[in-house]
């Protein structure tokens, strides 16, 4: 039997990276999966070769409409929700002193409001049976990188959020688990479109060939969130687990 037979998963971002690393997996584990993104000919495509198991949705997770219909169709499709996990994201540089307030806004809009939204729903949909929400955050919560000011105050605020909403489901008896992965670098499409041309090889970290490197792979983060959804993990809540290879305690 797999680690999540039985259970049902929503994952946003599932179209690439990470999301899609998430969503393979806990098929593979025996879950049944909602995916979304913006990307609807990727997205549409895995839920083709992952078959029954899976479903599609288009879903702008800042959208609290878009969630609302993601809810509803879920429940529609596959009668309840288990896992709830919130990986969509972007990434977009500027320092403090080259950020616009658009530029701001566009990025708490996309990475804190769609956090916010998730765990809201989130517990509305899991609060009668429990289950887990899993929060895709960033070392850069806590670690200070220049040139991502936004960036990394919306990640500050996806593990402000995590904490916020784990606390409520215990206070208020609800067998619902909210944690917080913090990842450094993952070498996702994302992260590739900030480093356009530079090889795999640098940004890799290989303990005998490239100790600097800073990016592990999609799948070594997925694993991470497999466990948190799993019922392996069901005294866990509240938790920033750093997948980051110690790099908070180096410094950059």
């Amino acid at each position: 039997m797999g680690r999540l037979e039985g259970k049902v998963a929503l994952v946003t971002g599932a179209a690439s990276g990470v999301g899609r690393e998430d969503v393979i997996l806990m098929a593979r584990e025996g879950a049944r999966v909602v995916m979304t993104d913006l990307n609807v000919e990727a997205g549409s495509a895995l839920a083709r070769e992952i078959g029954e198991q899976a479903f599609f949705m288009r879903h702008d997770v800042a959208s609290e409409a878009d969630w609302r219909a993601v809810m509803a169709a879920s429940a529609e499709r596959f009668g309840r929700l288990d896992v709830v996990v919130n990986n969509a994201g972007i990434l977009e540089s500027a320092s403090i002193e080259e950020a616009t307030l658009d530029h701001w806004q566009r990025i708490q809009r996309v990475n804190g409001d769609s956090c916010f939204l998730g765990c809201k729903y989130g517990v509305l949909a899991l609060k009668e049976h429990g289950g887990s929400i899993i929060n895709m955050a960033s070392v850069s919560s806590w670690l200070p990188v220049d040139g991502y000011a936004a960036y990394s105050a919306s990640k500050a605020a996806v593990g402000a959020v995590t904490r916020a909403a784990a606390l409520h489901c215990r206070k208020r008896g609800y067998a619902v688990r909210v944690n917080s992965v913090h990842p450094d670098g993952i070498y996702t499409p994302m992260m590739q479109a900030s480093a356009p041309g530079v090889d795999p090889k640098y940004m890799l970290f290989d303990p005998a060939k490239n100790r600097g490197g800073r990016a592990c792979l999609p799948d070594q983060i997925a694993n991470v969130v497999l466990f948190l959804a799993s019922d392996e993990s069901r005294f866990v809540s509240g938790a920033e687990i750093k997948v980051d290879n110690a790099v908070l305690g180096m410094g950059l």
